[in-house]
């Protein structure tokens, strides 16, 4: 695959990361909805919580998508994921979708940042290096 079909593919990717994560996780936070308080309840999250999780949901996927902030992003989106791995498996439910997403957007990050995936391998990422 050429480097711009895999740029193309990393942004295609991030945009669903985004997409899913702001729309339709990150939103949801600010908005009732029929279930919204049971399902909180069965999480033991507070409702009152629910906006400033909301917005540093949205907050650290927004530093993901922008090229600059990507890295730290990505990073601060792991932790994320990591808080909302260990609520879904305290109280015994489905706990994979988080690693999903984040695997996802490590790929994604990878694909737009090639450096990222070299790094990942071990390998060097400075151009004047012999040793790959």
């Amino acid at each position: 695959m050429s480097s711009k079909a895999k740029s193309i593919t990393g942004w295609v990717m991030s945009g669903l990361v985004g997409l899913f994560m702001i729309v339709g996780s990150g939103s949801g936070k600010f908005f009732d909805f029929p279930g919204k308080a049971e399902m909180m309840d069965k999480l033991q999250i507070p409702t009152s919580l629910l906006p400033t999780v909301g917005v540093i949901e949205i907050t650290v996927v927004v530093l993901f998508l922008i090229p600059r902030t990507s890295f730290l992003g990505a990073i601060l989106t792991s932790g994320y994921l990591g808080g909302a791995l260990w609520t879904h498996l305290r109280v015994g439910d489905t706990w994979f979708f988080p690693i999903i997403i984040g695997v996802w957007m490590w790929v994604a990050l990878g694909l737009r940042q090639p450096a990222i995936f070299k790094l990942a391998l071990g390998q060097s990422t400075d151009p004047k290096s012999t040793a790959n």
